[in-house]
């Protein structure tokens, strides 16, 4: 899988941004806090994928799913250090 970061799906409207918008958040937000927004974006473009942007909403949902993914790997590796 490609890694989020490297990535945009649906534009390049955030690549000439010096600080990605989602980098941003991720150091203003707890880890927590940022795993509710990336699920929710999830939510969303699964929720609405068939009646609006197909394929391309599942694709978002996707590069949402594996920043999820690398945020959760994170927290449980953090969990795993404390034991």
């Amino acid at each position: 899988m490609v890694n989020p970061n490297s990535h945009q799906v649906g534009g390049d409207h955030y690549a000439s941004k010096s600080v990605q918008p989602w980098e941003a958040m991720e150091s203003w937000m707890s880890p927590e806090a940022f795993a509710g927004y990336l699920q929710g974006n999830c939510i969303k473009y699964l929720s609405r994928y068939r009646d609006k942007n197909g394929t391309q909403d599942l694709q978002k949902c996707q590069h949402y799913l594996a920043k999820l993914i690398e945020v959760e790997s994170y927290l449980d590796a953090m969990v795993e250090g404390n034991d």
